[in-house]
C-alpha cells in the first residue's frame, strides 16, 4: 500500500511524494476506499449544492484556449450584456427550490464595469434576501470592487487558478497566474470565502494537477471546484478529447487526500466525462456539486442529481 491509513487521518493531508506515487500507480479500489473515508471524517455525509447563472456572456477579450466565450475563438456561444434582475432572481429561486443554497453570478470578461458592478451588488443583496448564499465570478477585481461586493452581502468569491503555474501560459497569455493569485489574496484580505480550483483535461500532466492542489492548499481556499474539460468546436482545444471516467474519479480522490478538510466540488463537464459513473464522485471524495447547466454546456437534470444524492444515503446541506 502506498499510503498509511493512520497517516491519512491526521488532518494534514498526504505529502507530495505520496501524491506522486498515487498518481503513478495506486490501486483504484484502495484509493477510493481511503478518499471516501476521509470525506466521511472531515465532511460527513452532507452535500453542498451550488448553481450558477451566465449573467453576461461572450465577447471576452481574454485568450483562454479552453473557453467558448473568448473573442479569440469562433464558437456558437451566445453574446449578451448583463441580464436583468428579474431573470437573475428567477433563476436563483428555481435553484433554491431544488435544494441549492449557493447561487453564483458569473460574467465574461477580465473585469466588470462600474455600471455593471452597481447592478451586480443589487443582485447580490436580493439573493441574500431570499435566503441564499450569494457567490460571484467576475474576473480580476480590485479592493474597492471586492469591498463593494462584500458590503452588498457577498459570501464567496470564485476565481479559478485553472491549472498549475508551470502550465498556465500554455492555456492563457492575456493574463498571468500571478494576476489570479493577487485577486484571490485581495478577496481573502477582506474576509471573503474563496472558491478556487481548475479544469482538468487541458493537456496538463499529473505533476501539474498535483502542483495546483498544493497551491490551493497553501492559499487555504474554502472550496475547490473540479471541472472536467468539455471540448467546444471553434476554440484552440476544440479537437481534444475528454478524460476517461476513472481518471476523472482519480483526480477527485487525490484532491480529497491532499485537501482533507476542504469542500471538493464537482462542477463543469461532469455528465460529459463521467457518464454512468457519476454517482461514484462521492466515494471518490467529493462533497459538493454544481447543479443545473454550466456556462455554455449542459448539465444534468436537477431532479436526477437529487435522486442520486438520496440514493447514496447523503444529506443536502442547507443554511
Amino acid at each position: 500500500m502506498i499510503f498509511s491509513e493512520t497517516a491519512l487521518h491526521t488532518g494534514k493531508g498526504i505529502d507530495r511524494k505520496t501524491a506522486v506515487a498515487i498518481a503513478a500507480d495506486a490501486d483504484g479500489e484502495v484509493l477510493f476506499t481511503a478518499s471516501n473515508s476521509i470525506r466521511e471524517q472531515y465532511r460527513g455525509n452532507r452535500v453542498d449544492l451550488c448553481s450558477i447563472i451566465n449573467a453576461k456572456s461572450g465577447a471576452c477579450p481574454e485568450d483562454c484556449s479552453f473557453c467558448a466565450q473568448s473573442s479569440h475563438s469562433k464558437t456558437k456561444a451566445e453574446v449578451y450584456p448583463l441580464l436583468q434582475k428579474d431573470t437573475i432572481l428567477e433563476s436563483a429561486l428555481q435553484a433554491k427550490n431544488n435544494g441549492v443554497r449557493r447561487f453564483c453570478i458569473v460574467t465574461s470578461g477580465k473585469t466588470v464595469s462600474a455600471t455593471d458592478m452597481d447592478r451586480i451588488c443589487e443582485f447580490i443583496s436580493d439573493i441574500r434576501k431570499i435566503g441564499m448564499l450569494p457567490c460571484a465570478t467576475l474576473g480580476m477585481l480590485d479592493d474597492e470592487q471586492l469591498g463593494d461586493l462584500k458590503d452588498a452581502g457577498l459570501n464567496r468569491y470564485h476565481h479559478n487558478l485553472e491549472t498549475s503555474e508551470a502550465y498556465f501560459s500554455e492555456i492563457c497569455r492575456s493574463h498571468t497566474y500571478r494576476d489570479k493569485l493577487d485577486t484571490i489574496s485581495r478577496a481573502q484580505s477582506l474576509g471573503l470565502s474563496i472558491c478556487s480550483g481548475g479544469i482538468f483535461g487541458l493537456g496538463e500532466t499529473w505533476s501539474d494537477r498535483i502542483d495546483m492542489a498544493y497551491a490551493l492548499k497553501e492559499l487555504d481556499v474554502d472550496s475547490v471546484p473540479i471541472n472536467f474539460f468539455t471540448p467546444v468546436q471553434g476554440t484552440p482545444l476544440g479537437d481534444r478529447g475528454v478524460l476517461a471516467p476513472l481518471e476523472a474519479l482519480k483526480i477527485i480522490a487525490l484532491y480529497r487526500l491532499i485537501l482533507p478538510d476542504k469542500e471538493i466540488r464537482v462542477c463543469g463537464g461532469r455528465p460529459q466525462t463521467l457518464h454512468d459513473l457519476d454517482k461514484k464522485i462521492f466515494a471518490a471524495g467529493a462533497d459538493g456539486l454544481l447543479m443545473g447547466n454550466y456556462l455554455t454546456t449542459t448539465g444534468r437534470n436537477p431532479d436526477e442529481d437529487l435522486r442520486m444524492i438520496r440514493d447514496m444515503g447523503l444529506d443536502i446541506e442547507w443554511l
